[in-house]
């Protein structure tokens, strides 16, 4: 398996606790880059002002931080563009 798909992997363990679901699957997760083992994440939240935020960071550079190969972890977060639910993600949750 590809250093990208272990990294997607490990972002489907991060669930959203306000939501019940992955950060990866809620389309918070705008790019996933690798170099030399390390691996840049540019991320957002479901609000700018989303109480879990910062635990949501940390639960990404440790779920990552455990692959093997991997050496560092950086997060980005970002607000633009805004998240925004797909219909299909909408569907699923009921809204």
């Amino acid at each position: 398996m590809a250093q990208i798909e272990k990294v997607i992997e490990a972002l489907k363990q991060v669930e959203d606790p306000e939501i019940g679901v992955d950060i990866y699957t809620l389309g918070l997760i705008y790019n996933i880059d690798e170099d030399k083992g390390k691996i840049s994440i540019r991320m957002t939240f479901t609000s700018p002002m989303c109480p879990y935020g910062p635990a949501l960071v940390e639960s990404v550079k440790q779920k990552i931080g455990k692959i093997k190969g991997v050496k560092k972890v950086d997060v980005e977060v970002v607000f633009n563009p805004p998240w925004k639910p797909t219909e299909e993600l909408r569907a699923m949750l009921g809204v």
